[in-house]
């Protein structure tokens, strides 16, 4: 992880970013018989020739390099779906709802499992696009908040890569705005008239009258 000295770097590297995203669920389809795999994370399996089953995308790459197995693709790495979230980017200023590692992971199967991606090349084009067309709504959001006083943020539906890349600046905006804030209080405070004075001091006394 990043150093701890370093406040404002991005809190995971891209390695790092691709780590956590290897415990993220994958279907495989196993060509050999085997008993269930026992792991500190849970146990897995057991296996079964040409019967699909679920386990983490880091076992799932394991048994892929031994050629053990085929990777199925998940949903929404198919065309269709990923040209209907590609659409929807376009044509609204919301993020479209998508795994929260999904940069990881197609990175991932693209390098681990390509002959098992139908069309990959027009998946990893369509990615691509989603991404740039996401990138493009950060730096357009990123530019009103350097503009504008803004306390507090909420973005939603971002992933992991795209949080990792807007949070230093984030941060550094929004504590650079409560320091703006918090220095016009004390100004204003120190201009503002006393109270007490106020109640005192009002003009010189009358003198009683002796009876």
């Amino acid at each position: 992880m990043a150093a701890a000295s370093e406040p404002h770097a991005s809190a995971f590297s891209a390695a790092e970013l691709e780590f956590l995203a290897e415990d993220e669920m994958v279907e495989i389809v196993p060509n050999l018989r085997m008993d269930p795999l026992n792991f500190i994370s849970g146990d897995f399996g057991p296996f079964r020739p040409q019967i699909a089953t679920q386990v983490p995308l880091w076992l799932a790459v394991a048994l892929k390099k031994r050629g053990k197995c085929t990777i199925r693709a998940p949903e929404w790495m198919s065309v269709d779906k990923l040209a209907q979230v590609l659409e929807s980017e376009r044509d609204s200023e919301k993020f479209q709802p998508l795994p929260f590692h999904y940069v990881e992971i197609s990175r991932l199967l693209f390098d681990h499992a390509r002959e098992d991606i139908p069309d990959i090349y027009m998946v990893r084009s369509l990615i691509e696009d989603i991404k740039d067309v996401r990138f493009h709504k950060i730096g357009t959001g990123l530019e009103i908040i350097s503009k504008e006083r803004t306390y507090a943020l909420r973005l939603k539906n971002l992933s992991a890569m795209e949080a990792n890349i807007v949070r230093p600046f984030i941060t550094r905006a929004l504590e650079t705005f409560y320091k703006l804030s918090s220095s016009e209080m004390i100004q204003d405070s120190d201009h503002m008239p006393n109270r007490q004075a106020q109640a005192t001091n009002r003009g010189p006394r009358r003198q009683l009258k002796d009876r």
